[in-house]
Parts: structure tokens; sequence; C-alpha cells
């Protein structure tokens, strides 16, 4: 075919199609020459055009032959000099930046790396065409019918997030057609909607779904990427996970999945990668970045170029404060929002991203094009506050407008519930919102993203099943994952026919899930917690694509009782504000108001108060004890401080919140109510068969050990009507 070239334009970056033919560009301050290769669709290359405008380091060019599901490929020449940080290699096909699809998968037995690996010399260039061994890049069109699509918005103090992996979530879930289990097609399956609704979480956190590879070490291991924290094109949906293929239309299967959550009135947001790519250290492949401007992409040690910083674990750090670095960041983040309509963001490592020179700022240029953007001013921007880097543990410490996954509820509640000492004031922190990392920043309780357990690390079932990792699956021996996961197996490591054990397990689920969901703050539940899902003690199944990780959709009796638990608790999160308030607690004395309008006669009102078991306020000394492992919280449903959209006082009812980590019961002599009407139950994680029964109540209550109660001052028990969705 012959093949029209025009000038074409500098912007925007990457390939677009109009009417006029496809528009490529592609930034790149040190390149001698840049080529754009086509390919049909048996992977064989059909022509190679050389771009030769250059505007303010962009090559560019218009091709009018070429039409959405074009395959293509860049080849950029320039200077080899890996001692200077160029690494430059024409014979080396390279994805866009900027490709909106794309295909293929990396052949590790061919030259996929820019100098001769068998020599191990990375200063030696290696001169194959590897071609045939790359992911090709694929030209999109955009069109895709949105029917009025409408984005949830809801508010993140209302949140209730559920984290999951795509192809893990439906893989096994016989309700889902089979062709389409794994797929963007199965989560937004009706089936999987229904479910997921039935729940009652608000929002989908999804596992990494920008195109990324699987390593070689994986490879040659027969072993994938599962997690998908190995980026290789932030514009481009991730082929595996589609139903029709990697030619293009895994585009419009993500929009098709995002349309369908949304009418279910479920946000959708994402797990990205911006901190490091696939392409790893100096001994990496050179599959994008590294060969069409290394020096440009990557965060190169300054007395050494050849050599990469690594803020990550993985062998190289994104170069963010470079101004075109940031500008593919910040141009990722609006085309997920205005494309493809996702509804926020989790930022895996963030604080590699908020570092200038070494040290992490908070002033830092992302935050500070992050907050001047209108595109991203109502989208959830949540960080996982820490890196591997000197300095690199910032809980709390992330500017306004931003949301933290919150490690030190994690942490705390994992050992207040195993049974450390001198947890109780920490608890209440956790408890409370952590108003002592959010409070004083100008940030709300809702700044807090709790979780008890993510993907990495154990499952909920794990976390009380094992005392030790278990991750030999993953072939390294066991050496990989963490080996502090403040785990408790109640006796038996791993799955037991012991009854008491085992309802002593589930007594624990119960505990964590209930603090979990009724902690202000956001609540995040890993996906398969509220069925006690396993992965059989392993900590870090990132490399697990397998029945190890799929959710198992065939429940017995007592996982069946813990979803219809689990989904309960979160229908009372979500029907009262007292427990998800928008405005910290003051914890202290609000006003006292008289009762009968005489001198001396008063009532005191708190918004918040802490109790002993001997029904008294906690005292400084009580909050400090090593062996105390149990308290009362109660929270004044009267004294929320905030308005409807109508103007009016939002009020709630009271809650009772009692916890007791000991392995003995407790016996709790209860406070009087903060407004007169009496303390009914509500929930008794100790009683596995009917939490929710509405047992009358004296003066005084037994808690169980190791159980937790929580008590309303509701007019009527009643019955938990359905919620809307």
């Amino acid at each position: 075919m012959h093949y029209t070239l025009l000038p074409g334009k500098p912007y925007p970056l990457g390939a677009k199609f109009s009417s006029l033919g496809t528009n490529f560009a592609v930034y790149s301050e040190y390149a001698t020459r840049v080529q754009v290769c086509l390919f049909d669709e048996h992977d064989q290359q059909v022509d190679c055009i050389e771009l030769h405008e250059r505007t303010a380091f962009v090559w560019h060019g218009l091709i009018r032959e070429v039409r959405p599901g074009q395959r293509y490929g860049f080849r950029i020449d320039g200077p080899w000099e890996p001692e200077k940080g160029h690494r430059f290699n024409p014979s080396k096909l390279l994805v866009d930046p900027y490709a909106e699809a794309i295909c293929g998968k990396v052949d590790w037995s061919g030259p996929v790396f820019a100098y001769k690996v068998e020599t191990g010399n990375d200063l030696e260039r290696c001169d194959q065409d590897d071609a045939a061994c790359v992911p090709k890049s694929i030209v999109i069109d955009h069109h895709f019918d949105w029917g009025g699509d409408c984005p949830p918005e809801t508010p993140l103090a209302d949140s209730v997030i559920y984290e999951l992996h795509v192809k893990g979530f439906s893989k096994c879930n016989p309700d889902v057609p089979e062709n389409l289990r794994g797929t963007y097609a199965g989560l937004g399956h009706p089936a999987s909607i229904e479910y997921l609704t039935k729940l009652g979480i608000t929002a989908v956190e999804l596992l990494p779904v920008h195109h990324f590879i699987d390593a070689g070490h994986l490879v040659e291991k027969g072993l994938s990427n599962y997690w998908g924290y190995n980026t290789l094109g932030y514009f481009a949906p991730m082929a595996r996970y589609s139903s029709v293929g990697d030619g293009g239309g895994q585009v419009n299967e993500f929009k098709q999945m995002v349309k369908n959550l949304h009418a279910a009135g479920i946000e959708v947001i994402l797990d990205v990668v911006y901190n490091h790519t696939c392409e790893g250290n100096e001994r990496g492949p050179s599959l994008s970045f590294k060969g069409i401007c290394n020096t440009t992409y990557y965060r190169l040690m300054p007395d050494n170029p050849r050599y990469y910083m690594d803020y990550t674990g993985t062998g190289n750090t994104f170069n963010v404060p470079h101004p075109q670095v940031l500008k593919l960041l910040m141009d990722s983040l609006r085309y997920w929002v205005t494309e493809m309509h996702v509804d926020g963001f989790r930022f895996d490592l963030a604080a590699t991203l908020a570092r200038e020179l070494h040290d992490v700022s908070r002033l830092s240029s992302f935050f500070d094009t992050i907050h001047q953007d209108p595109t991203l001013a109502d989208v959830k921007l949540i960080a996982e506050p820490w890196d591997v880097g000197e300095g690199g543990y910032q809980v709390g410490n992330f500017p306004v407008l931003w949301a933290e996954w919150n490690g030190k509820y994690r942490d705390t509640v994992r050992k207040f519930w195993k049974g450390d000492g001198g947890q109780l004031s920490d608890l209440a922190y956790r408890l409370t919102g952590s108003s002592d990392l959010y409070q004083y920043d100008g940030r709300k309780p809702y700044a807090s993203i709790n979780f008890v357990t993510a993907h990495d690390g154990f499952t909920l079932c794990d976390l009380v099943s094992y005392n030790q990792k278990h991750n030999e699956a993953n072939k390294d021996d066991n050496r990989d994952g963490a080996d502090d996961n403040e785990s408790w197996n109640m006796g038996v490591e791993g799955p037991t026919d012991d009854p008491a054990i085992n309802t002593l397990r589930e007594r624990q689920t119960r505990n964590f899930l209930t603090t979990l969901l009724l902690s202000q703050g956001v609540p995040m539940l890993s996906g398969g917690d509220e069925f006690a899902r396993s992965k059989r003690g392993n900590n870090n199944t990132y490399c697990q694509d397998n029945e190890l990780t799929w959710f198992d959709w065939k429940l017995d009796a007592p996982r069946k009782r813990l979803l219809e638990f689990t989904t309960r608790l979160i229908q009372v999160r979500r029907e009262h504000p007292n427990l998800h308030r928008r405005k910290f607690f003051q914890d202290r004395v609000i006003r006292s108001v008289s009762e009968t309008g005489k001198p001396g006669s008063t009532k005191i009102i708190r918004d918040i108060a802490w109790y002993a078991a001997n029904g008294e306020l906690f005292d400084d000394a009580a909050w400090n004890t090593e062996w105390n492992r149990s308290l009362g919280m109660m929270l004044n449903g009267k004294t929320l401080h905030v308005s409807d959209v109508d103007g009016n006082p939002v009020l709630d009812d009271s809650f009772l919140l009692l916890v007791n980590a000991s392995h003995e019961g407790v016996e709790f002599i209860l406070p009087p109510p903060p407004n007169g009407s009496p303390w009914r139950h509500l929930i008794d994680t100790e009683n596995i068969d009917d939490p929710f029964s509405p047992a009358e109540l004296g003066d005084k209550v037994i808690l169980g050990g190791r159980s937790m109660m929580v008590l309303t001052d509701a007019p009527q028990p009643g019955t938990l009507e359905p919620l809307p969705h």
C-alpha cells in the first residue's frame, strides 16, 4: 500500500484517528530519527515511515491511510551512550507511551534487550531486530455509545470500597457465562452486579488494569504477573481481561463494564502504578520508555546515569518531576476520567510520586498539578502513602483532597484483636477516623481509608488461620512476602476439624469485619473476605493466576453465614450517618443543658464518650494499662453537626460499641444513654447463629471473650429493610 505522510501536529501525543487519517506524535528529546512501523494482523511489518517534523522535542506526522485497528510501533535512533543515560537502539520496536490498546506478549527468548544480554554487558549494544518478540500498539476509534452514563458521585464519606481483581472475581462464578468469566464483561455481567449490589458496596477498586507484562523470571518458572504491578502502557486497558481478544475491542469492553456498574450505582476506582514501569534497571528489556528517551522517563543516578534510582524495589523509578513525564501522567489520568469514565484512582507507592530530588515533598509538582486540574476535581484520589526508599513512610502526610490507605489502622486493629497489650489508646484513634493523622491539616475522617486486609498479604480467613506465611507456590523458597503479619492461627496452622477453633476463627473474623465497617473513615473490604476466601496461607500471590487466587463461589454453610453477616453490617453502616461522620468528634463536653430549669440541674452532652467495664468514664490511667483489653465507645447521634441539602440538622440513633480482646468474658455496666431512650441490642459477634437478635437488656451485659457487641438507642428494634440500589 502507498502511504501519504503529511506534517501533522505535535499535539495530542500518541496515535489519534480523524477523518484526515491518523496523527502520530511522540516525545523524544535526544532522538535523531523516528519511524512509525506498521504491522498486519499476522504481526508482519508492512512498512516503516519516517517522521520528519519535530516541534518542541515532539516528532510528528499524519498518515492518511492508517485507520483504527492498525498495529504499529516506533523505531527510534539516537546516541547509544549508556554511561550518559542514552540507550537508543533502532533495532528495537517500541510501544507508544500513549497507546490506547496493546496486543501481543513479550517473547523472552527473543532479543528484547537493547544490550547483548548473553555477555551481561549493558554497555554493548545488541543490533538484532526484536519486532517479532514484542507487543504492538493499536490505533483506536473513540466512538462509544455511553447512553447517558451518569457517574454515581457517591461522597467519599458514604463510600464502602471493595477491592477486587478483574479476572479472579468472576473466573469461577457459575452464574457468569463461561466465555465471559474473568473478563471486563464478566465483571459487568448482571450476575456480578447483582452480587455487588446485594452486598451493599458503593465502589469497586480494581487491581491494575493498565496494560502490563509478565516478567521474564516468572515466565521461566511457569508463573505470571497476576496482580499487574508491571505497567507497559498507561492508556491501554489490559488485553488479557478482554473476552474479545487483544485486537482493540478491549477498550469498548472496558467502557461497557463501567457503564453497567454505573447503572447499578457502583463507582470504578483504578489502582494505578505511575511510580515505575516494567522495563527494570539497566539490565531490563527495552520495550518503550527506555528506548524512546531513557533520560526523560527514568530517574537516573546523578553521578552515574548508567544506573537507575530505585525507590520502588522494581529496578527503576518513573521520573515524575520531569515536565514531559508529569504531562504523561496527567494525560493518562484525564483520559481514564473523560474517555473511560472511571471515578477515582488509588496510587501505588504514592510517596515515590511526591519525591522531587530525594525527600518526599507535600508541595511537589505532582500534587500542585493535580490540585489545579478541573478534570480531576471531583474524582477520588487515594494514596498508598509509602514507598521503599528512605523516609518513604508518609501515612498522614498527604495534602488536602487526598485520602490514604491507613496502614496504622490495619496494624493497630490486628494487634488489638490478636490480644496484644497496650493498644487501647491507639485503637481509639483508629475507631474515630484517626484524628491524630488527619484532623489538623484540613482533612476529615474520610481521609482515612480503613482496611484490615488487602490484596497484598493474608486474606481475612488466613489472618485468623495461619501464624506463618506459606508462599512455596511462588517458587522462591518461601523467602518472598512479609514475615510480620500480626496474625494468629488460634492453635492450629491452617484448616482444622476442631469445632472450637473454627468457632473462635469465625468470631474473630466477625470482630474484624464489625470493627472495620463501624469505624469512622472509609472501609475498604478486600474482595472475598465477606465469605472467608482463603489463599492457603500465601501472603504474596502476585504470581498466582489460578485457583489459589480466583474466588471460590461454592459456599458452605459457615461461609454463607459470614456473607449474610457482612451484608447486614454494610447495611447498618450505610443507614446510619452516625457511623460515617463527616466531621471529627470534639471528644469533650459540648454543652450542659438544664433538665428542670432549676440551677444546678443539668445534663452533660457529649458527642463521644469512652467507658470502662464498670460503667465509669475512662481516665488517663486506664488508657495506658497493658492488661486492659476492653472498652466501650458511645457515639451520640444528635451531635453530627451537619445539615442535609435543605439545611436541616442531620440526626441519627446513638450507639454503644463494646469491644473485648481478652479470652475471658467481661461484665459491662451500661452507661446511661445520651438521649434518654434505653439501650437495645443490635450486634453480638459471639452469637454465631443469630448475631442481630434483638435481645432484651438490663443495666448490665456479659461481653464474651474475644467478641464485640453493638447497642443502639433506636426506639424499636425492628427489622432492617433492604437498601435501595
